[in-house]
Formats: C-alpha cells, sequence, structure tokens
C-alpha cells in the first residue's frame, strides 16, 4: 500500500492553554454528576480520581505490556498484522493514516487462543487474566459513569447509555499504543513529531490511561490545543461520537492528538465503549424537548463502515448530520 503521508508527519504547536483548560472529576463527591454533565457539554473530555479500579490491576497489565513492546520487531509482528485485530505498527487503519506508534488492538472480550498470540507462550493465558481483570473494573467505571450522565440529564431508565456496554453483543475494543522515545527527532522550533493524529472517537465513551509520559493534547471549543499532563493513577474520559448523537449534540465529542515525546516512551491503554452493531444510534426523545434533530438515524454497524474509509482528522459525523450543527 502507498502511503499518502511520510511516516514522520509533522506540525506547527499551537500556543497552549494552562492546564487547568479540563475538568477533573472527583467521582466520590456529591456534586459529581452535575459535574460530568458539564464537563461533557463544554469540553468532552475530563480526568476522573477516585474511580474504583485498583493500581495493582493497571500496573500487571503495564507491565505485560511494556514486555511485549520491548520484544524484537520480527517476533512482534507475528501477532499481526491487524485484521482489524492484531499489532501494527505505524499505519493507523487503512486509508494512509500514519503515526510514530505501536500498538495492540483487542476484542474486549479477548481471547488468548487467538493464533496470533502464541507469541506470548506460555505467557498467553495470564496476559488474557490481566487484559480481562482490567477491562472488567474500567468497564464497571465506565457503566458508573454513563449512569451518573442519565441521572444528571434527568432520564429514565439510568441505564439507557450504560446498557449498550453491557450488552452481550457490544462491541468494544480495547488498544494499547506504545510510543517509543524519539530524542533524536527533538525539535527546537516548536514543532513535534505526531504519534496519532487528530480525531475523534467514534463509540459512546472511551476510557484511557496512560504512564507518567506526556503526548495527549485536546482541542477546545476555541480551536486551541492544550497538553494534557500525564496522571499515572487516574483516568481521561472522551465523548465518543455516538454520544453525541444520542445526546443531540449537548455533548461534544473531543478532538484529540497525541505528540510522540521526544525524552521518554508512553505507553496508553485504551477502552472504548460501543453498542451492538445492530444499535440504531439517534438523538434521546426525552431529551429532544421540542428541537429537531440534528442527526440521521444509523446503526453503529454503518457508522462504523463509515468510519473506517475514512481518515482520521474528517469530520466523521458530517456524512449523518441532518443540518449544521451549531
Amino acid at each position: 500500500m502507498v502511503l499518502s503521508k511520510p511516516v514522520i508527519e509533522q506540525f506547527s504547536v499551537t500556543t497552549l492553554f494552562p492546564n487547568s483548560g479540563y475538568p477533573l472529576i472527583d467521582l466520590s463527591k456529591s456534586d459529581s454528576q452535575s459535574q460530568l454533565v458539564k464537563a461533557c457539554e463544554e469540553v468532552g473530555f475530563f480526568k476522573v480520581i477516585n474511580h474504583g479500579v485498583p493500581f495493582e490491576s493497571v500496573a500487571r497489565l503495564e507491565f505485560e505490556a511494556l514486555k511485549f513492546f520491548s520484544l524484537p520487531l520480527s517476533s512482534k509482528q507475528k501477532a499481526g498484522p491487524p485484521d482489524p485485530f492484531g499489532y501494527g505498527n505505524k499505519q493507523i487503519g487503512q486509508n494512509g493514516d500514519v503515526g510514530c506508534v505501536e500498538y495492540l488492538l483487542l476484542t474486549a472480550d479477548f481471547q488468548s487462543d487467538d493464533q496470533k498470540f502464541a507469541i506470548f507462550g506460555e505467557a498467553a493465558e495470564k496476559f488474557r487474566c490481566d487484559v480481562n481483570e482490567y477491562l472488567s473494573a474500567v468497564k464497571k467505571m465506565s457503566c458508573e459513569i454513563l449512569e451518573m450522565l442519565a441521572d444528571g440529564l434527568k432520564i429514565q431508565p439510568r441505564n439507557v447509555f450504560s446498557k449498550l456496554l453491557k450488552d452481550e453483543q457490544s462491541d468494544s475494543i480495547f488498544r494499547l499504543n506504545y510510543y517509543p522515545a524519539r530524542p533524536e527527532v527533538l525539535e527546537p522550533s516548536g514543532r513535534n513529531t505526531i504519534g496519532f493524529g487528530e480525531h475523534t472517537d467514534p463509540q459512546i465513551i472511551s476510557v484511557l490511561r496512560s504512564n507518567n509520559s506526556s503526548g495527549l493534547q485536546i482541542s477546545l471549543k476555541d480551536g486551541n490545543w492544550i497538553s494534557i499532563p500525564p496522571d499515572q493513577y487516574s483516568f481521561f474520559i472522551n465523548v465518543g461520537d455516538s454520544l453525541q448523537v444520542m445526546t443531540n449534540g449537548r455533548f461534544k465529542s473531543v478532538r484529540h492528538r497525541v505528540v510522540a515525546n521526544s525524552l521518554t516512551s508512553r505507553l496508553s491503554m485504551i477502552y472504548f465503549g460501543g453498542p451492538p452493531l445492530s444499535e440504531k444510534i439517534a438523538p434521546l426523545p426525552s431529551l429532544m424537548d421540542g428541537e429537531d434533530s440534528l442527526y440521521k438515524e444509523f446503526t453503529w454497524f454503518e457508522y462504523k463502515r463509515s468510519v473506517y474509509n475514512s481518515r482520521l482528522d474528517d469530520n466523521r459525523l458530517g456524512l449523518f448530520e441532518k443540518i449544521a450543527a451549531s
């Protein structure tokens, strides 16, 4: 395949705002419901603490993931190419997007008997257990957040969002991204090497955890980008395109990207909570209050197929808009 962009793509960095430009929410506080709703409306992104996910589970999976990414390239390639699941290197999707990233893409009900993971040998079962233990805790937190959002919006039933993740047919995925240290591309001019290009997440909700290496940036309403300081003990939540549609644009799907840190490697673990493929995605009638729908109804399968045929920075929801969203 001929790639339309160079492997090391660069861009100018916008003046960065202070890190107070994004919400921090303590899930144990009594006002967290209203804070969650406000964060989803104003930014589409927030950091959570007191989330209930055991750090031991996080640390075990991080250790196993780093062991994998430290293997020789020839060994890692035995777990690829991604079709769509498996190991990938630099190429993101099938439409020419590239970045300085290696990754493992897994189903959220990952099974270690996949032949691609024979590379783990006897450790394959341990890796499966570590992945599933981590995902179980993160999925539980995700569903609690979605139910708190439903409560904050005063809609019933309160599992209107979370039931889609809990469904046995839920099309959720898990991604491990590894950005190698790249001191050789340090750019004193203020230009940075792209790790993962700007995009929105198509699912309902995304839950990200990274090690203590920086790189994540989000775009604010005014188009300015801010850097998100890393915090290995917290989780970062993105509103996805599907949740934006279900709230008729009230919640905003956040554009984000990763720049390749020049000094230290970055490992991020992202759970993408998605609905069943046959699920119809449309604004919830209880949130319309006489408003016109901004979006055409579509199934998750239809939207997922459209996303896979697009570039990262495309306005993916544009094809499904009825009228221009404000």
